[in-house]
């Protein structure tokens, strides 16, 4: 029977958000990226590029790279962000060390069809849908500050000199920021970087998540603490009274005992929990 029942929780926690999970650390790869191209008109992106930037151009010209990850069915619902680690590949660079920063962003944003030529370095015409210095959405949703609405204070800062991949975190603004885009995911607009940009030039160029080779994408790994299914009433310990009421759902059928998801509270649910609550939370 112990094997049977240890059986059961493999199965159902592989599929099933909320459930016990084999693995406390995911890692996930960019959804969207983008970069904002300093104009006037806000009529530059690069939103299909294999390319985003940050830092000042030689002309003076501003860049600044935004990057979002979707964690939505990655993390479980309710889990606890332990660490975050957030991965850029530099590819191309005419400079030293210049410190780059990122920032939580505080409103959403766009990758549209614009694909620039050669380096990338210049942009492309926006296309619809597309972030630039001035729109959110190109052509007709704005940020409220030019160059992009984000907190101020960064989330964490690292020294990019010579060509290759560059880590960001774990801090603790990191983990608040992941932690707050789990906990209510209409607020996860991601992060943008931006560099010293009091250095001309300063720019620095990062491969989007469009680049061919999968090994330089963005990524985002996440240490997390998922919720324990046999605490069922949410008091921090799997008790007496969490199996009475989950076997109160379970026998009225309610849709949050179907622990693996597959559509019907059954006898392999209850197993699945009674494996569950005998492991306690601990």
């Amino acid at each position: 029977m112990v094997r049977m029942l240890v059986r059961v929780v493999v199965v159902a926690s592989s599929v099933t958000p909320g459930f016990v999970f084999a693995s406390d650390e995911v890692l996930l790869v960019a959804v969207r990226d983008n970069t904002l191209c300093e104009t006037d008109d806000g009529s530059l992106s690069n939103g299909a590029g294999q390319h985003c930037f940050a830092g000042t151009t030689a002309l003076g010209e501003k860049r600044r790279a935004l990057v979002a990850f979707d964690l939505a069915g990655a993390i479980p619902e309710g889990s606890v962000i332990v660490s975050a680690t957030l991965t850029l590949n530099m590819s191309k660079t005419i400079v030293g060390g210049v410190d780059v920063a990122i920032h939580r962003v505080l409103r959403d944003w766009g990758e549209g069809a614009s694909d620039a030529v050669g380096a990338e370095g210049q942009g492309a015409p926006a296309e619809p849908g597309d972030a630039t210095w001035l729109h959110t959405f190109y052509p007709g949703e704005f940020w409220n500050q030019a160059g992009g609405d984000f907190d101020p204070a960064p989330s964490a800062s690292v020294v990019v000199g010579a060509v290759g991949a560059y880590a960001w975190g774990s801090t603790d603004r990191m983990v608040a920021d992941v932690q707050a885009w789990l906990d209510d995911p209409t607020t996860n607009f991601g992060w943008v970087a931006v560099a010293d940009e009091s250095v001309v030039p300063g720019a620095k160029r990062f491969d989007t998540r469009e680049h061919p080779d999968p090994l330089v994408r963005p990524t985002l790994r996440v240490e997390f603490v998922p919720p324990c299914v046999a605490d069922w009433d949410g008091d921090g310990a799997a008790t007496t009274l969490d199996f009475l009421a989950f076997l109160n759902d379970w026998a009225a059928g309610d849709p949050r005992a179907d622990l693996n998801g597959d559509g019907t509270v059954n006898t392999i649910d209850f197993l699945a929990f009674l494996n569950a609550w005998s492991a306690g939370c601990g």
